[in-house]
């Protein structure tokens, strides 16, 4: 979709923005661009939209070198978002949005039409915003109406210059998930310059670490932290690397354990014999379809317990779905000071995560890229000081 093929760029005072650079995004893909100010990744992106000219060297679109399109022309068919979105104070919401389909010549009742359905898509009810001006937004609702307006043409390429580094932590996250799941939709080709590491590894497919105008390291998120390629990779992912690759681990089925399970309906008598014979302190409760209704302790030795399961059972508050992060799974063991969390695909059981399971599974994860193999295949040797 998109390629870089040896693109320099040097300024006319010797300043070298972007070093020799060879480059391919796929179609669909999501590719962050990271690096320190000044390393050349916001030159990298203008280069795309040709408001920057490579000194040398060529970038192609679905085949095409972009030199031979009118930049004009080009950037109708590229969608461009910026910090605080760009909007044009004077015009309303739906106008802003609007912008790019009136320049292609769209008549005006289907742009309209169109940016509507934009905002509705990036959460934004365009009856109760659509009148409004950029003023009266707040920073996220400002960001947010900047991409539908980058999408309302439909643009093969989407362009993201730090597009949410100008809000607060909070509506940060919030903008990250909205775009998340935006992109799962519309499958955009997405070049997203950050300075933040952090966002690099939540959003992109691959992640392009910027040293000086060249590329350091070009990987999925797991396998940067898992192995940086260069001491300065490793000293911009930080030494926190392990942490922040929690995010990008999801939990797998293999990783859980099977605790003792029982029934609403079971006695409880019956169930506390189970689960002090299995030398367990509790149990999963299932209802009669197999689904997850809560957990049940086990009763202290020597008392006599009455009536059904379903009569002692506890509400289960520390759940996440089959394919959360190890990040998720964490968090949650930690707000619920639980010692374990149990993980579900739709309403059906599947087992428990615990702590040395998800300590497991990111030392599987870090290891099957090392080997290129998948996580199930890898052998953990058992540590000296505990289990594997």
């Amino acid at each position: 979709m998109l390629r870089f093929e040896q693109v320099t760029k040097r300024y006319p005072d010797g300043t070298l923005a972007v070093d020799n650079l060879s480059l391919e995004v796929a179609e669909g893909e999501l590719v962050t661009l990271v690096g320190p100010s000044g390393c050349g990744k916001t030159t990298t992106m203008k280069l795309v939209n040709r408001l920057e000219e490579p000194t040398s060297g060529r970038i192609l679109l679905d085949g095409e070198d972009i030199a031979g399109i009118h930049p004009v022309a080009l950037r109708r068919r590229i969608g461009y978002v910026i910090q605080q979105g760009g909007l044009f104070p004077h015009r309303t919401v739906l106008d802003n949005t609007a912008t790019v389909l009136q320049l292609l010549e769209w008549k005006k009742p289907a742009a309209r039409k169109r940016a509507a359905e934009m905002l509705d898509l990036v959460g934004l009810d365009p009856s109760v915003y659509g009148s409004r001006y950029p003023g009266q937004l707040s920073g996220g609702q400002r960001q947010r109406v900047g991409v539908a307006r980058a999408l309302a043409a439909d643009p093969p390429v989407l362009l993201m210059d730090e597009p949410f580094g100008a809000v607060d932590p909070v509506v940060r996250e919030r903008l990250q998930n909205e775009f998340l799941r935006l992109q799962a939709e519309v499958r955009k080709t997405v070049l997203f310059v950050t300075h933040d590491i952090e966002e690099a590894v939540r959003l992109g497919d691959r992640i392009a670490v910027f040293g000086q105008g060249r590329i350091e390291q070009f990987d999925p998120p797991a396998t940067l932290l898992g192995a940086p390629a260069t001491d300065y990779v490793a000293q911009f992912v930080g030494a926190d690397r392990g942490l922040k690759r929690l995010s990008v681990t999801a939990v797998e089925e293999g990783d859980l354990e099977q605790p003792p399970l029982v029934d609403l309906g079971d006695d409880m008598a019956d169930a506390a014999t189970r689960m002090r014979d299995s030398g367990a302190r509790w149990a999963v409760v299932l209802d009669g379809s197999g689904n997850l209704h809560g957990w049940v302790p086990r009763p202290a030795a020597g008392k006599s317990v009455t009536g059904r399961v379903a009569d002692h059972a506890r509400r289960m508050e520390a759940w996440l779905p089959l394919g959360s992060s190890l990040k998720q799974a964490f968090g949650m063991m930690l707000q619920y000071d639980a010692g374990w969390i149990a993980v579900l695909d739709g309403d059906r059981f599947l087992g428990v995560l615990t702590p040395a399971r998800l300590h497991e599974a990111l030392r599987r994860s870090i290891d099957a890229d090392a080997q290129d193999v998948e996580r199930a295949e890898v052998r953990l040797e058992t540590l000296p000081n505990g289990p594997a």
